[in-house]
């Protein structure tokens, strides 16, 4: 039989216990035929829970009390007590302000906006967002470059305003996040799963902020252009929940928009299909690119033979590089580039990867009929 939880009624009789026997523990513990330890727990559970009246229960934004240690006087009045905190995660409150913000800054609109007098509605433009790393913090005589949320801000939205306007007018884009979008995923600056230590520019909210007022941004551009725009942002090792978190933001802000998709499925793959033109993305720090192909044509074994053209899109590595499956039926796996500076643990591991933004034009039929590269010139 399970054991009863512990209620108040339970955690406020040891405290008066302990009170009526000289703040004696052993006492108490006699006195209510307890066993000690019995006693130690249901006596430091009303500890924490703040039922001894004499406890400052207080902790640090984003941290929660885990434990308590109280030293009395001989005359039962409180000496000293530490309290120990751990890091509960972002807190819910801060984060929907963080975004709340965002959109308020943000100059663009959530209205429906005069679609395009020109699209060409036998193409569809994909906008990777490849590991924008945003909370990155560089410093510039460490590895060469200055890196900040500021200066993420400012270059990673000029370059998407070129990079859109370079391309093509298709009828529809899709903006379409490869993973790690945000540097850090949690208020200790580590990731999530292996606990690297990160550099970060800014508490978890103010980067989360900055993060979802750059995909806005890259969607109004996009609907400037197109007519239609879906998006879709991946997960990878950096943003296992904040990926998420900008996600449901945005589903929110375009509910009910005519021109604008929000896909917020939380899963760690993308497959899609245009006419002829089968794509899929992921990551690239779980499946790995030679793993993909196999992987798209056996989830979707209809989509692949209907198709002609495939591509599957992936990110965290930071550099180009492509890998075509002839033995998979023909499929290119394509990686690209990261717009971000290099942090003290890329270049210390001696990565040399240039920096650009990147988008492709496919046709229904023909497949890929284009693609914009957009370079990013290392800041002074």
């Amino acid at each position: 039989m399970p054991t009863p939880p512990l209620t108040e009624k339970d955690m406020r009789a040891v405290v008066e216990a302990y009170k009526a026997n000289g703040y004696s523990k052993k006492l108490a513990a006699e006195a209510m035929g307890m066993k000690p330890g019995t006693f130690d727990h249901r006596f430091m559970r009303a500890v924490m829970a703040g039922l001894d009246n004499e406890i400052v229960h207080s902790a640090p934004a984003g941290h929660q009390i885990k434990g308590v240690s109280t030293l009395y006087n001989q005359d039962g009045s409180l000496r000293q007590q530490w309290v120990k905190t751990k890091t509960d995660g972002p807190d819910l409150d801060q984060i929907i302000e963080a975004i709340k913000g965002a959109f308020d800054e943000y100059q663009g609109s959530a209205e429906p906006t005069f679609a395009p007098e020109v699209a060409d509605a036998e193409l569809v433009t994909v906008y990777p967002l490849a590991d924008w790393h945003v909370g990155l913090l560089a410093w510039g005589r460490e590895v060469g470059e200055d890196w900040d949320l500021s200066i993420a801000e400012r270059d990673i939205r000029q370059s998407m305003e070129r990079l859109v306007a370079s391309s093509p007018r298709s009828s529809t884009a899709v903006v379409l996040g490869l993973g790690d979008l945000l540097h850090s995923d949690n208020y200790d600056g580590v990731t999530s799963r292996s606990k690297h230590r990160l550099d970060v520019d800014g508490r978890y909210p103010k980067v989360l902020q900055t993060a979802v007022k750059l995909v806005v941004h890259t969607i109004e551009l996009a609907l400037q252009k197109h007519e239609q725009v879906l998006v879709r942002l991946i997960p990878g090792n950096h943003d296992d929940q904040s990926a998420i978190a900008v996600t449901l933001a945005l589903a929110a802000r375009y509910d009910g928009h005519p021109r604008v998709k929000v896909d917020d499925d939380p899963g760690r793959f993308w497959w899609w299909r245009f006419g002829k033109v089968f794509l899929g993305a992921a990551h690239g720090d779980i499946a790995k690119m030679k793993d993909l192909p196999l992987i798209m044509a056996s989830r979707h074994p209809e989509d692949w033979g209907a198709s002609k053209h495939r591509l599957i899109f992936t990110g965290h590595i930071h550099h180009r590089e492509k890998l075509n499956a002839r033995e998979f039926g023909d499929v290119d796996v394509e990686s690209f580039n990261s717009p971000t500076a290099k942090d003290a643990y890329s270049h210390g591991a001696g990565f040399v990867s240039k920096r650009s933004v990147h988008s492709l034009t496919f046709h229904e039929m023909d497949g890929e009929i284009s693609r914009s590269r957009v370079a990013i010139v290392q800041n002074s």
